[in-house]
């Protein structure tokens, strides 16, 4: 074996090897991305000027992904279609509104080269980002902003057709990026409303985790869809958990990529007593373990309790030296939001309450939601709290 021949300090200058070979690929990346955004920018500004001033039509447009076809055959994605999605594209994010948008949410005197001021309440760590932020946000009126650079063409393509706000857009872009979304992880994304299931009220997380973790409202969402399961409407916390083991991966998608799965049932030895933990994860971004609980019925303050002592135990026991505390979470099928805002009120151990549903909310629900959601979302300055 290759670890076997060398030593420590090999180790470490090799990685460091490693490290500049993927930083360069990140950044080659990055460049064919941002040259494939602007391509679409282009071409979409040059096509929509012609539809505005009705020098073209719609039977041009196609005549022109024709042309294209038939004189540059090597040349991919102009369809008559993809065209359109291009002008969408130009139209949506050059309008004066989206720039107003970046101006609210992401003000440039802000920012350092590290983090990312979402929604005027949450810092995000762009820990997969290649270039400074500084450089990523711009607003100038009219121009590319670069802020779109953060994700592919084809999620921005699903994000502008899905997404009704520029508030909502803004944040799917930063979620592709955050989480390192391909296409079909992002309709995903949307589908199960993760704009509405992070930036919501976070009553359901103690007191311990929001000031142990301050980005854990960015980082856990209070409500996960398990439709891959299939379950039944009465089922046994058994069939969840086991259905849950054999689709990790599709559950680790749900979660988020920074969790790793470690074991089920994991046992806890304290005193002549031994305990199990459903599900254990670690969590790369905050290096901290993570229990998940899984129950059948509605939360129950009782429940809360058990799952302190397993965090305890954790953290004495399991816990390595340069790890962070460990975090505790509830899944369950229903909570009283006023009994998890008691529970949670004054635990100062690093948990919270999630709920888990069985099947996606209706495309038509989701809109209403969403629509009666931005009538009372505004953002909030916690620097006058």
């Amino acid at each position: 074996m290759v670890e076997h021949n060398i030593n420590i300090l090999q180790e470490n200058q090799f990685a460091e090897v490693v490290n500049i070979i993927q930083q360069h690929r990140c950044h080659a990346s990055y460049a064919v991305n941002k040259e494939s955004l602007l391509t679409a920018w282009a071409v979409g500004k040059y096509v929509s000027g012609k539809l505005k001033n009705e020098e073209w039509g719609s039977k041009v447009v196609s005549l022109l992904s024709e042309y294209i076809r038939a004189k540059q055959p090597d040349i991919k994605g102009f369809s008559r279609s993809s065209i359109y999605n291009m002008v969408m594209f130009y139209d949506e994010y050059s309008s004066d509104a989206f720039q107003k948008i970046i101006e609210v949410y992401l003000p440039a005197k802000s920012l350092s080269n590290t983090e990312l001021t979402t929604w005027n309440y949450s810092n995000v760590k762009t820990m997969d980002s290649n270039k400074p932020i500084s450089e990523i946000v711009q607003t100038a009126s009219g121009q590319f902003p670069n802020v779109l650079c953060l994700t592919t063409l084809s999620n921005h393509y699903d994000i502008l057709c899905r997404c009704r706000s520029f508030e909502e857009r803004l944040f799917y872009i930063l979620y592709a990026h955050k989480e390192n979304l391909k296409n079909k992880e992002l309709q995903r994304a949307i589908s199960t409303q993760t704009y509405e299931t992070l930036l919501r009220s976070k009553n359901n997380m103690s007191k311990g985790l929001l000031e142990t973790y301050p980005t854990s409202p960015i980082m856990f969402k209070d409500t996960y869809f398990v439709d891959f399961l299939n379950l039944p409407q009465k089922h046994s916390e058994s069939k969840l958990k086991h259905g849950l083991i054999e689709h990790m991966k599709q559950f680790i998608l749900e979660l988020g990529k920074d969790f790793i799965f470690m074991d089920q049932e994991y046992s806890l030895n304290v005193g002549a007593s031994s305990f199990k933990a459903d599900l254990l994860f670690f969590h790369r971004g905050l290096q901290a373990l993570v229990a998940v609980e899984l129950k059948k019925t509605k939360f129950h303050p009782r429940d809360l309790g058990q799952l302190e002592f397993y965090l305890e135990a954790l953290d004495r026991d399991v816990k390595r030296s340069n790890e962070n505390p460990s975090i505790g979470i509830i899944l369950c099928p229903d909570a009283d939001k006023v009994v998890v805002e008691y529970a949670m009120s004054r635990s100062m151990s690093p948990t919270m309450i999630a709920e888990y549903k069985r099947i996606l909310i209706p495309q038509e629900q989701m809109q209403q939601q969403l629509r009666e959601f931005c009538q009372f979302f505004m953002p909030e300055d916690k620097s006058q709290k």
